[in-house]
Order: structure tokens, then sequence, then C-alpha cells
């Protein structure tokens, strides 16, 4: 099987879902991020990154109701694995980093907290909440920040009901392209 036909199999099983307190499916919020990074003229990299951000989620089962989690799921860590065996860091790490650029933005932007949806700020708390002075350090030494921190920017965005962006169908021949040549 491709990639692709991984991804689509993943969103067809489980994309259907509701986003954890968002007003958008998961494909939904993986498609709005997908279309904010192209519309930001992202690399076909961080498009796919975007799109395929919370793949973590689709991968292992949580409560359906975000009021029911007591601890993080570390769905960041979930996909940066998947994604790692089927591409190169340049998709992967800003997937692996995106749950740490909120924290980050949480700590070295004063507007931003003020911008979380209800569910992001209750996640924010299970995820450690803002980063010390020595995480943020930390944190920018990692060679991919800069991609997580867009990657979180369009996380945010896409959570717009009603939004219609262009369908799974629209990345499929970006996914192949990206993968690695075993993979899938």
């Amino acid at each position: 099987m491709t990639v692709s036909g991984e991804v689509t199999a993943l969103y067809t099983r489980r994309g259907a879902g509701s986003y954890f307190g968002e007003p958008v499916s998961m494909l939904e919020h993986g498609l709005q991020a997908a279309y904010f990074a192209r519309a930001e003229g992202a690399p076909a990299s961080l498009v796919i990154a975007a799109l395929l951000h919370d793949i973590g989620h689709l991968l292992d089962d949580v409560p359906a109701d975000i009021h029911d989690w007591h601890a993080d799921a570390r769905h960041e860590d979930v996909g940066r694995a998947w994604l790692a065996q089927r591409f190169g860091p340049e998709v992967s790490e800003p997937v692996a980093l995106h749950v740490a650029a909120k924290r980050y933005l949480c700590a070295t932007d004063p507007s931003y907290a003020r911008r979380l949806s209800p569910a992001s700020v209750l996640t924010l708390r299970l995820q450690g909440g803002p980063m010390s002075a020595a995480e943020v350090a930390a944190f920018e030494a990692q060679s991919h920040f800069r991609e997580g921190v867009r990657l979180r920017h369009w996380d945010d965005q896409g959570k717009l009901a009603g939004f219609n962006a262009p369908g799974l169908h629209e990345y499929l021949e970006m996914i192949d392209a990206l993968a690695r040549p075993q993979a899938g």
C-alpha cells in the first residue's frame, strides 16, 4: 500500500470523528491546517506536516470527549514515530514539535494564549503549560523549531466550522512524492 493509501485509510476510519472539543472533524482540521500552510506558500513538506500533524490521534485510542482526558495523549510523539518511518525529518520533526510550539508561544508571546480555543487551553494544562525560560532556550536550539512554530499557527487556524478546504485527494500525489522510497 502506498503512504497516501495508508493516510486515506486512517482518515476514512477515524477522520470523521469530532476533533476533541473543536467545531470540526479530525479530517476537516487536517485539511484546514494544510490549506493555510499552502496559502502561506509553505514548502510541500510543511503542507504535508500540517495535513498530518495530528495523525497520532488517528493511530491511538483516546477518549472522544476532551473533558475525559486526565493526561496528555502525547500524540505528537506517536505521530512523529509513524511519520519518521514514511518521511524525512522535514515532515516528521515539525509534527513532533507542534505541541511544544504551543507551550513556547504561550511563554514568548503574551497575546498568543488569549487566542487559544477552549479545548487548546485545556490541553495546554495537560501538556505542561507555558515553557520556562530554560525550556524556551532548549526549544529554540532544536533544528526544526521554526517549522514547528509555523505548523502550530496553522493548527490554530484549522478549527473553522463550515470552512470548505480542498479535499484529501488534493494531497495524495504530494504525500507519495515526499514519502521515503521503501515506505508504504
